[in-house]
């Protein structure tokens, strides 16, 4: 994974007024935490932010954070706070990681393909899983994980077992954790047991 470059800056005063202020000037606050570390208050420019977060890693991005006054760290985004109506970036924390060692986070998990055979017959997919939880070094953190749903149908199911991980990567999940069901609309359920009733009603006047 390619990593990205955020710079931010110290001595921002802190309180909701003040952090009103600083967005209003572009900027946004953030905390800088982990590895032993004191926390420390940072700002980071908005555009910097949007650049940082809106590379193919999206918010696993593995960030270069350069603050003044300290060394160069690593940190990975651990929470993005977002307005409550307007949904821009009000406050970020970042965590500081070692990039040698193996950490713990949440991939997204896409779906790929189309499952003619499950709409064909009636049924719909449904995606129990959004996200997996896996094992990874941070140089080698996946976009995205895939499952494949194109040879699916009605009333199957992936598991994690289905999903291929990248090299160097691993998960502690159950490997039968339901990731995508196939499963029979309402609709079609009615339809199939009329059906059956049906061929019920016309069994027994045959005979």
């Amino acid at each position: 994974m390619a990593e990205v470059t955020l710079t931010a800056t110290t001595g921002r005063p802190t309180g909701s007024s003040a952090s009103r202020r600083l967005r209003a000037q572009g900027q946004i606050p953030a905390t800088v935490y982990g590895m032993g570390k004191d926390a420390v208050s940072v700002t980071v420019t908005r555009a910097d932010l949007r650049r940082a977060m809106t590379t193919e890693a999206g918010v696993n991005a593995l960030i270069r954070l350069e603050v003044e006054g300290f060394d160069t760290e690593y940190a990975l985004v651990k929470e993005i706070q977002r307005h409550q109506v307007r949904r821009d970036v009000t406050h970020i924390d970042l965590l500081r990681i070692d990039p040698e060692k193996a950490m713990v986070l949440d991939v997204p998990i896409i779906l790929t393909g189309e499952a003619k055979k499950v709409t064909g017959g009636g049924g719909f997919i449904d995606q129990k899983l959004s996200t997996l939880r896996v094992t990874v070094r941070p140089d080698s953190i996946p976009t995205e994980l895939t499952a494949v749903i194109s040879n699916m149908d009605v009333e199957e199911v992936l598991t994690v077992a289905d999903i291929v991980l990248p090299s160097g990567v691993t998960t502690e999940l159950d490997p039968g954790t339901p990731v995508v069901t196939a499963n029979l609309t309402r609709a079609a359920i009615v339809a199939a047991r009329q059906a059956a009733k049906a061929e019920e009603a016309a069994a027994a006047a045959a005979s």
